[in-house]
């Protein structure tokens, strides 16, 4: 599952390395041009992409193998994001930070992330040039 996937880089990269793919996005016209991409690239049954306000919590379905959130950060989400994990899932985040960039309530303030999600089995983060990531495996 892929939170806020633009224009479909996500969906082209996972989907080509043989992932199922689900990838939502606000925009309209962001889930239009991530189809366009996703069926250049003839990937089209191997992704689902769909039009949904994250304001609103995650989408209903399934626990996900994987569950993909690049520059997009909600904190409220942070515990939904980690219950949509199966048992040995892994979370990959990349969100603007204050860390070395600017300030804002779009960009996590420093530890944030750890702090969210540092009760996982956390493979490698990092914070710097104002942005923060973070990879973990859910136990």
């Amino acid at each position: 599952m892929d939170l806020a996937c633009g224009r479909g880089e996500g969906a082209v990269w996972l989907a080509g390395r043989g992932m199922d793919y689900r990838g939502v996005d606000v925009s309209p016209v962001a889930i239009e041009m991530a189809e366009d991409l996703v069926a250049a690239y003839g990937l089209e049954d191997k992704c689902l992409l769909e039009v949904w306000d994250l304001d609103h919590g995650l989408p209903s379905g399934e626990p996900v193998d994987v569950l993909f959130c690049h520059l997009f950060r909600e904190p409220g989400l942070y515990e939904a994001m980690v219950e949509r994990l199966k048992p040995g899932g892994l979370l990959a985040v990349a969100v603007l930070s204050e860390v070395t960039g600017q300030e804002g309530r779009f960009r996590a303030r420093p530890g944030e992330l750890q702090d969210a999600f540092g009760h996982l089995d956390v493979l490698d983060e990092g914070e710097a040039d104002g942005v923060a990531r973070l990879l973990a495996r859910k136990n």
